[in-house]
């Protein structure tokens, strides 16, 4: 079966990847890959399966990740994870946090290869959608190679084809996960050594990427580009992505006064359900990054006053303290 084209995509980040934040994005590019923040297992078998499944159907293609371990459990929320019409599940390999290597699943995962491979091969056989992972380059202090490698060879016998690789050793004793996405170095020539070996293997790197540049460098030899953090403190980088994915390709996105009122109604219909201005708009602070204003769009789009208002007017009273004079 042919691979699907991922050439830039949006990192699943806990607390931040919602479906509200993925709504936002879609607004700012078309043919971005969005991801799902990490769902375990745990909360898809007994928590509110219906809340976490939920997605938009403007998202596509649209990943969902997923945290554990046991083959069992992975393959029967890989079967919901397709039944509710998302593009991709993607295994979590690269969380380094304590509480998730608490539940052995994450970061932790790399030293066992052979689980791994049951796992996707568990997951593959209980849907029909691409099963991805995505993992870091090693453990630890321990800057050898043999461990990436023997993990990629393991599990792509299991039949990944897919690997998004964090080009960061997970430090899982000692460093937090903010830590963990800065100290420890960034080696994307190790990465791009992977490739040369796995040629047939599609690879996306993520890691430090922040800029267009950046993106065109690593698209010389990499599959793909997935960015973190520079996607939600800098969300309007995202209204270029179409340009390289689409072949040089610009797209209209309008002013971005204009890319927050075409998500009024959005908005609107999900405070009519007793969702809340807060939830709806936190995305939705980086937009204004290094414009006049952007300060005074952030406070008050922060203001917990303004916010228990639930009204859309909040957002006008932001818009307003900025340069952006297309807002009708």
């Amino acid at each position: 079966m042919p691979l699907k084209p991922r050439i830039l995509s949006v990192a699943p980040m806990i607390d931040w990847t919602d479906r509200h934040c993925r709504r936002f994005h879609r607004a700012l590019t078309q043919h971005t890959w969005l991801y799902t923040e990490m769902i375990t297992t745990g909360a898809l078998i007994h928590g509110d399966r219906a809340r976490f499944l939920r997605f938009n159907p403007e998202e596509h293609p649209v990943a969902f990740q997923l945290g554990g371990s046991d083959p069992a459990d992975l393959a029967r929320c890989a079967a919901w994870v397709e039944q509710a019409g998302y593009d991709e599940v993607n295994l979590n390999c690269g969380c380094p946090s304590e509480r998730v290597q608490k539940g052995a699943f994450g970061a932790c995962l790399m030293a066992e290869p052979d689980l791994v491979a049951q796992c996707v091969d568990a997951m593959r056989q209980s849907c029909g959608i691409d099963v991805t992972v995505k993992h870091r380059i090693g453990l630890d202090y321990d800057e050898s190679p043999q461990m990436m490698f023997d993990f990629i060879g393991k599990v792509s016998e299991a039949g990944c084809k897919t690997f998004i690789v964090h080009a960061r050793n997970a430090v899982l004793k000692g460093l937090s996960p903010k830590e963990n996405r800065e100290i420890p170095p960034l080696r994307y020539a190790l990465v791009q050594r992977l490739k040369a070996d796995f040629p047939d293997l599609q690879i996306i790197l993520n890691g430090g990427i922040k800029t267009i540049e950046d993106i065109h460098q690593h698209l010389e030899w990499a599959d793909g580009c997935m960015i973190g953090r520079e996607a939600y403190t800098n969300p309007w980088l995202l209204t270029r992505f179409d340009s390289v994915t689409e072949g040089g390709a610009i797209s209209e996105v309008g002013s971005r006064a204009e890319v927050l009122q075409s998500l009024r109604s959005y908005v609107e219909s999900e405070l009519a359900q007793g969702e809340s201005l807060r939830n709806l708009t936190r995305s939705w602070l980086g937009i204004y990054h290094g414009q006049p204003g952007g300060r005074l769009f952030r406070q008050v789009l922060s203001d917990a006053t303004r916010l228990k208002t639930n009204r859309w007017s909040v957002v006008e009273e932001a818009i307003a303290c900025t340069a952006d004079k297309q807002f009708a």
